[in-house]
């Protein structure tokens, strides 16, 4: 990697917290510059707009989301152990930024807002949606999940759950967060758990 692209890389790092914390549309060329400690010019040199820089730090946190949060996950065996390596990683993943999951914050704050930005985050949003299912399917194939669960329904089910939990932790600060998340979670892993699936001590 050439000095160019470790720069830009670092920038990029800069802007997904700035975006987790303050919010993707108030990262801007002037406000990314002054917290690099760079010129305008020489940041704009890198993006040429606000919105190709927004766009560019959505790529680059889905790159960094699956590969620390997806492609992980996908080595465990197929079914429950899999789920709750995912679930389990997308939290530390969160964790690691100052304000939590971009992906949860740019998508209430462009919801309304049409434009490449939302199209982009929609995009995302699809594609991670598709994973839970595939994830969903692969539980079933490998005999952990009953052969009539409903794939779209699991998906909508754990990310439901994963977005109560952000909002708890960041607007409540309850210190049982975490012994809800996993009671929650083993509630949901019950409802589409395989009669022959054994479900491990302590959980």
């Amino acid at each position: 990697m050439g000095k160019g692209e470790e720069t830009k890389r670092a920038i990029l790092q800069r802007g997904l917290d700035m975006a987790s914390q303050v919010g993707l549309e108030k990262v801007t060329i002037g406000s990314l510059a002054a917290a690099m400690d760079m010129s305008k010019s020489g940041l704009f040199a890198h993006f040429q707009s606000k919105e190709n820089l927004q766009l560019e730090i959505l790529e680059y946190a889905a790159d960094d989301f699956a590969e620390n949060v997806v492609i992980p996950a996908v080595r465990k065996p197929p079914g429950i152990e899999r789920i709750r390596a995912l679930v389990d990683r997308w939290v530390r993943w969160g964790a690691k930024l100052t304000g939590g999951c971009i992906f949860v914050t740019a998508a209430t704050e462009f919801a309304d807002r049409p434009g490449k930005v939302r199209e982009a985050l929609k995009r995302q949003q699809q594609e991670w949606i598709e994973s839970l299912q595939k994830m969903a399917d692969s539980a079933v194939k490998a005999g952990a999940f009953r052969t009539d669960a409903d794939r779209e329904q699991f998906a909508f089910d754990l990310y439901s759950l994963l977005l109560g939990f952000h909002y708890y932790q960041r607007m409540l600060d309850d210190t049982e967060t975490r012994k809800r998340r996993e009671a929650a979670l083993e509630r949901l892993l019950d409802t589409y758990r395989s009669t022959g699936e054994p479900r491990p001590a302590g959980h």
